[in-house]
């Protein structure tokens, strides 16, 4: 007989976010795999849980799927992340996925979320959105991503680390458009909190030294498209902020003409004047 996996959300920063019935369930089941364990000993130790851990993550967790679906024949198991929702930009998907199809019965027992904490302290509309996790760390694959989503209306998430945070509001702002309104959140729930709401280029300014886990809110682009006129000028400057951050002409002819339908030939000569 399966038993039952709980996908349990936890604190993403302080130790007071967590349910009740997400407490009451780390107690009760028979083993929690946890994505640090290091981190989820603190949350036990916090509330007298000595419930036992294992670790689950995205290095091991081919070995340990397999160990996991055998323990379900014995009892229930808690899967919990390093912070928030397990299954959002980590490997517990992969072990939901395979629960799934030994039918074993996946319980979601919600919680804490970065991505819904950010949205509702950004002052941007949260009625659509789109996730895109944590940016490609390749400039190349970075830029291509905000050159694909820059016309979406809808607001935009990000998580950033902070090595990467300036490097990523500077493509942003090549992408986007530098007076594209953000806002950038560090620290959520933690001693440090901060939420800092301006345009991309107010907030590279702002950010000179960033320290901590960064979620960013990014406003969605005008629903209204505008005339050929204007999609010409959008294009054009599209490729001005390409240039000055030195994407060579190929690359962002490609990428402007994909992200506004133009023929190669017209974007072509849009950069030989810029060039000119």
């Amino acid at each position: 007989m399966m038993h039952t996996l709980y996908v349990v959300a936890t604190p993403i920063g302080n130790l007071e976010d967590v349910t009740l019935r997400a407490l009451r369930l780390l107690q009760e089941v028979s083993i929690i795999a946890a994505e640090d364990t290091r981190t989820t000993r603190k949350l036990l130790r916090r509330h007298n849980i000595r419930t036992p851990l294992v670790s689950y993550y995205e290095g091991n967790r081919f070995l340990r799927i397999p160990f996991l679906l055998e323990r379900l024949q014995e009892g229930d198991v808690a899967l919990v992340s390093d912070a928030g929702m397990p299954g959002i930009r980590d490997p517990g998907y992969e072990l939901v996925r395979a629960a799934i199809k030994a039918g074993v019965p996946v319980v979601p027992v919600p919680g804490p979320s970065a991505v819904t904490t950010a949205l509702a302290a950004s002052g941007l509309p949260a009625d659509q959105f789109l996730f895109l996790g944590f940016l490609p760390s390749r400039r190349k694959e970075r830029l291509q991503l905000l050159q694909r989503v820059s016309r979406q209306p809808y607001t935009l998430v990000v998580f950033e680390a902070p090595h990467r945070l300036r490097a990523s509001l500077e493509d942003m702002a090549a992408a986007l458009g530098s007076d594209r309104h953000v806002a950038v959140c560090r620290e959520l729930t933690k001693l440090y909190e901060e939420i800092y709401r301006g345009t991309i280029s107010q907030a590279q300014a702002h950010f000179v030294l960033p320290r901590g886990e960064f979620t960013l809110v990014i406003a969605g682009a005008d629903e209204n498209n505008g005339s050929e006129e204007d999609t010409l000028q959008d294009a054009v400057d599209g490729l001005r902020r390409l240039k000055a951050v030195g994407i060579p002409a190929r690359e962002a002819v490609a990428q402007v003409m994909a992200q506004y339908d133009l023929p190669r030939r017209r974007v072509y000569q849009m950069w030989l004047e810029l060039a000119g």
